[in-house]
C-alpha cells in the first residue's frame, strides 16, 4: 500500500500542477553587435567620438612639448653666460650710441655726416639745413631686409634738461646778459 500511496499522491501533484500552470512565453535569441562600428546604429557619432579623442590627445602632446620647449629656451636664458653676454651687449650698444651722439652733436669737433653698419643694418646721418635756416640731423637706417627708418632730430631747439625761466628772452644761448 504505501507504493500505492505514492503514486496516487504523485499523481495528485502532477495534476494539480497542469491545472494551475501559467503559459510561458519565449522570444527567438537574437545577436546584436554593441560596437556601432559593426551595428552600424550611432555609427558617425561614434566615429566623430573617437577623432575628438584622438585630435585631444595630440593636442596634449603638442602642448606639453611647446612647454617642454619653453622651459629649455627659459633655462638657457638663465645661465650666467647668457646673462654676462646680454650684459655685455647691452653696454657696447649703449657706449656706440653715446659716441654717435657726441660726434653728431659735438660742438667742438662735430662732423657733417657719417655712417656704420650694425648687425647687417646700414647706419647714415647727415646735418641738414631747411628753407627756415634751422638744422636738423636726418638718420636714416636700411635693414637686412631693405626697409627704411628716417629720423629726423631738429639741433639747438628746445630746452631739454633746462630751466625754461633760466634761458634768456632773446633766445641766445648765453649767461643773460652778464
Amino acid at each position: 500500500m504505501s507504493v500505492i500511496k505514492k503514486v496516487v499522491s504523485s499523481i495528485i501533484i502532477v495534476g494539480f500542477l497542469f491545472l494551475h500552470a501559467t503559459n510561458v512565453y519565449a522570444d527567438e535569441i537574437v545577436h546584436k553587435f554593441g560596437n556601432p562600428s559593426f551595428s552600424k546604429q550611432g555609427q558617425g557619432a561614434h566615429y566623430l567620438t573617437i577623432e575628438n579623442q584622438e585630435h585631444s590627445r595630440k593636442k596634449q602632446i603638442e602642448d606639453a612639448m611647446e612647454s617642454a620647449r619653453k622651459a629649455a629656451e627659459r633655462e638657457a636664458d638663465n645661465t650666467v653666460l647668457a646673462k654676462f653676454i646680454r650684459n655685455l651687449e647691452s653696454r657696447i650698444y649703449a657706449t656706440l650710441a653715446k659716441q654717435l651722439v657726441e660726434s653728431m652733436f659735438s660742438n667742438d669737433n662735430s662732423s657733417s655726416f657719417g655712417s656704420f653698419i650694425l648687425e647687417g643694418n646700414t647706419i647714415t646721418w647727415e646735418v641738414l639745413t631747411d628753407e627756415a635756416g634751422v638744422e636738423f640731423i636726418r638718420m636714416t637706417i636700411i635693414g637686412e631686409d631693405g626697409t627704411s627708418t628716417i629720423i629726423e632730430i631738429p639741433i639747438g631747439t628746445g630746452n631739454f634738461a633746462q630751466d625754461p625761466d633760466s634761458i634768456p628772452v632773446d633766445g641766445g644761448g648765453g649767461d643773460g646778459g652778464t
